[in-house]
């Protein structure tokens, strides 16, 4: 009788391990499909602004604002995949430019370095025209995304100022007992200064990624006398208020704690690099250097805010965590910002959460000069375009920047027209 059971049985078996496989697969592809976004549509970006002259020249004069933004087919919709790509890979086949390095002195014995990169071609306005860039956190100059970024703005005859943040450069050794934090202008502010004194007959384009945006519009929103000169401000992927964003990088929605402990990771690296001169070691003991028990703080910091609050706030005396991020962030200057400006974030950056995004709507909502840009994609500082798998060389953002920089070197140049009832003209010019 059991012979004759498990003959019964036997030929059921296959039946139920195919089952089991196509249940695997179904499972896989299930968690594929979710994990790459697959079914989110693509979409323009959702605008907001104030219905002005300037506006409506930047929308006939900037394609890009109103067309769909297409990531690549298999992995661009996710936020998580575009990020990581940035951070590992930056862009593909960066160049090269070849830039001249400047050191600048600072008050507090500190040295600023800056890389100057010179117009490949005459702008299209056949104005002087020099960008000021300032990259993400603990990010300089020979960074891929800033070198492939340096060469587009080149070649449309932009010339390049690109600040390295302090203490970024693995090849440059601090001067003094302090590296940059989240909202020091001192560094930037100094190589505004000095390429306005180098080249006094240009016009600035400034232009802030991730951590430099927060710097660059807080900057311009400290003094009048910064946004002298300034044709526009343009910010990518910055969160505006680091008080704010406190409270999100330790939950883990959207992984965004294991993005700060990756962060805080590097920039353990970094500060123990420069443990010399921080610390004061091996004899270097200065009075304003930090002391052994803020280095035994850092090896045991698992995010940013532990890094900022025991070492970053008192590189400038700031008594407390709140008062460092209070103080630091963009979000109380940027009324001050009279000039053109540009703030762009994607809707899935993994590290800017939702309710940030509120800061540059609202204040889109409410200045006439201000125009805040949200993609339904694009990831943190990736916004990768491509047919299928590979990504192209340029992203949509690197073109963003050049096609708004492009418009309003026009819209100056020719503002008497622009003004007028008809915009006609204007548009014809920045084609």
């Amino acid at each position: 009788m059991a012979d004759s059971e498990s003959v019964r049985i036997a030929p059921e078996m296959p039946a139920m391990f195919d089952g089991m496989k196509l249940a695997a697969v179904a499972a896989v592809l299930y968690i594929i499909v979710r994990c790459l976004n697959l079914k989110s549509p693509t979409a323009s970006p959702d605008l907001t602004f104030q219905d002005t002259p300037l506006t409506r020249f930047l929308l006939k004069s900037c394609p890009l604002l109103t067309k769909e933004y297409i990531p690549p087919l298999i992995w661009g919709k996710s936020g998580h995949v575009q990020t990581a790509l940035y951070g590992k890979m930056g862009r593909v086949s960066s160049p090269h430019p070849y830039g001249l390095r400047k050191y600048l002195p600072m008050p507090d014995g500190a040295t600023a370095t800056w890389d100057l990169f010179e117009p490949m071609a005459e702008h299209n306005t056949g104005e002087d025209i020099t960008m000021v860039i300032c990259p993400g956190i603990a990010n300089h100059s020979e960074k891929q995304y800033i070198r492939t970024f340096v060469d587009y703005a080149q070649r449309n005859g932009y010339r390049c100022a690109v600040l390295n943040h302090l203490g970024a450069l693995p090849n440059i050794e601090l001067t003094s007992p302090r590296m940059f934090t989240y909202g020091c202008t001192w560094e930037f502010g100094a190589m505004v200064n000095n390429i306005k004194k180098a080249f006094p007959q240009t016009q600035l384009v400034v232009v802030g990624f991730s951590l430099g945006g927060n710097i660059v519009c807080k900057f311009l929103g400290e003094d009048q006398v910064n946004q002298e000169n300034v044709l526009c401000c343009i910010s990518v992927c910055q969160g505006y208020s680091a008080l704010r964003a406190q409270e999100t990088f330790l939950q883990w929605d959207q992984c965004r704690r294991f993005y700060n402990f990756l962060m805080a990771d590097n920039m353990k690296k970094i500060i123990l690099f420069h443990r010399k001169i921080l610390f004061g070691e091996n004899g270097c003991k200065s009075p304003n250097a930090l002391v052994d028990v803020d280095l035994s703080k850092l090896y045991t910091a698992t995010s940013l805010m532990h890094i900022d609050d025991n070492i970053m706030r008192k590189f400038h005396g700031y008594d407390t965590l709140k008062e460092y991020y209070e103080q630091e962030s963009c979000m109380h200057y940027l009324h001050n910002i009279q000039i053109p400006l540009l703030l762009v974030n994607a809707q899935d950056d993994p590290l800017v959460h939702e309710s940030l995004l509120t800061i540059p709507r609202s204040l889109a909502e409410k200045k006439e000069n201000v125009m805040f840009v949200l993609t339904l994609h694009g990831g943190h500082l990736g916004f990768f375009e491509g047919a299928v798998l590979f990504p192209k060389p340029l992203t949509w953002m690197d073109k963003l920047i050049l096609e708004y920089a492009n418009a309003i070197c026009h819209w100056e140049k020719n503002k008497p027209q622009c003004t007028a009832s008809s915009d006609q003209n204007c548009s014809d010019h920045s084609e």
